[in-house]
């Protein structure tokens, strides 16, 4: 089993580093490395992947576990 982590950044995108897949509704694999952003605001013009778009845009999200 693949051994990844994911990190919300604040007001920007998932951080995905460790091993995984990436793929697509069809079950076509994005080409990675071993770590991506992943955008979160939905204006990347390079979807999935963040361009940084978020800064431009405001977006603003910082969501934090229950710590329990």
């Amino acid at each position: 089993m693949a051994e990844a982590n994911i990190k919300v950044n604040d007001n920007g995108p998932l951080v995905v580093t460790g091993s995984f897949d990436l793929v697509d509704a069809e079950g076509h694999a994005f080409e990675t490395k071993k770590a991506v952003s992943l955008c979160r605001c939905g204006r990347s013009s390079n979807k999935p992947f963040c361009d940084g778009a978020h800064r431009e845009i405001g977006f603003a999200s910082a969501p934090r576990a229950d710590g329990e």
